[in-house]
């Protein structure tokens, strides 16, 4: 089960060391964490340090992995190129993700909640 030349996009603090702004960056600076709204499918949310890989990691989603440094120098055009992530797409992984942070959609949905509040007492007082 060995797999070389991982890609690493990121490597992130825990939620309390960056107050849970570890997800935006120099393109998108809105202040959000990097779990998804709802948390991900069969993991949860990220509370801990992180590392954003490119491509997948094989076995269950809670195994731990070990990484070390490449033995030989890499000199492919890929694997010198400079990294910039330009979006870190943080929607729902369940059904039609639309919305990047739960104040994005409260936005969207204003008041929807108070309105029902506000229909139910007059309802009460007729």
């Amino acid at each position: 089960r060995t797999e070389i030349n991982k890609k690493i996009y990121r490597v992130g603090k825990n939620m309390k060391d960056s107050e849970g702004k570890n997800a935006s960056t120099e393109s998108d600076l809105t202040e959000k964490a990097i779990t998804p709204l709802g948390g991900f499918s069969h993991f949860g949310e990220v509370t801990q340090d992180f590392v954003m890989l490119k491509g997948t990691v094989m076995g269950p989603r809670k195994r731990v992995i070990t990484m070390r440094k490449s033995l030989l120098p890499q000199v492919s055009r890929t694997a010198v190129e400079k990294i910039s992530l330009k979006f870190i797409d943080t929607s729902s992984k369940f059904g039609h993700g639309r919305f990047q942070t739960s104040e994005e959609k409260a936005k969207f949905y204003g008041g929807a909640v108070q309105k029902k509040a506000k229909t139910e007492k007059a309802e009460d007082e007729a």
